[in-house]
């Protein structure tokens, strides 16, 4: 099953940004997955277990580091990939 993934993490703390990008640039080393980015947030793609299996191994790392860290998550079960979305 494919899903898709939005994400958001939060770092509580006044050196947020480089957290961040560590983040990411953990998930997008996983070749199982696809990741697009944007200024507010991620984009996951791939099948549910590898999303889910590269989620929870990197937001436990994030956790164990800085645990005043708030992660914003959004799933379909949908291939979303290559949607094209349209806003009313």
């Amino acid at each position: 099953m494919k899903v898709s993934v939005e994400i958001s993490m939060y770092p509580l703390r006044e050196e947020f940004c480089q957290p961040i990008i560590d983040f990411i640039e953990r998930l997008a080393k996983n070749p199982s997955v696809t990741i697009q980015r944007n200024s507010m947030s991620t984009h996951i793609y791939g099948n549910y277990r590898d999303v889910m299996d590269t989620l929870d191994t990197e937001i436990l790392n994030v956790l164990e580091q800085i645990p005043e860290t708030v992660f914003v998550i959004k799933l379909i079960g949908t291939d979303r990939e290559k949607a094209n979305i349209h806003v009313c």
